[in-house]
């Protein structure tokens, strides 16, 4: 295979705001990619991590396959306890609104457990917010819209007895 060159230490900065705008393209492969060769040289870099979280998640439900960069071990790399929280909540987010478009049988009950989840994470995010930021509360309004707008409800539990003969 390859080699992959590195990056040279004072490249990161400008390496992360390419990364965020191939983001802003509807690149996230290449965001992604270029996210990648920054943690190769500064695994903690913040901005990055947050990044490639965000890249990863822009593929959610889109119809190519999604990198083998886990979402969740990007997670647990931020280091701040509110990011934490509120990049978990969007996750959440995220995957109920591909759920939800992909218009599959329970697709509905999945979506509106996801976005409850990401709910739930985001009431998390609002009780540790920094002073001033309120994007935990907007978040958790737009999902309370995605849930109201489209009647999503819980799926139905079938709490009978099953009997085997």
């Amino acid at each position: 295979m390859f080699e992959l060159k590195p990056l040279s230490q004072e490249a990161i900065p400008q390496a992360v705001e390419k990364a965020q705008h191939y983001r802003l393209l509807n690149e996230p492969a290449e965001a992604e990619s270029i996210c990648l060769d920054v943690l190769a040289i500064d695994p903690n870099n913040q901005q990055a991590l947050v990044t490639l979280l965000l890249a990863l998640t822009d593929r959610f439900g889109k119809g190519y396959a999604i990198s083998s960069t886990n979402v969740q071990e990007v997670l647990a790399r931020l280091s701040d306890e509110y990011q934490r929280a509120y990049y978990a909540g969007l996750i959440c987010e995220r995957r109920a609104k591909a759920r939800l478009n992909q218009g599959v049988p329970g697709a509905r009950a999945d979506a509106y457990e996801q976005i409850r989840e990401a709910m739930s994470w985001y009431e998390q995010a609002e009780a540790i917010r920094p002073p001033g930021n309120d994007d935990a509360i907007l978040r958790w309004n737009a999902c309370a819209r995605i849930i109201m707008r489209n009647n999503l409800v819980p799926r139905l539990r079938d709490d009978s007895e099953s009997f085997l003969e």
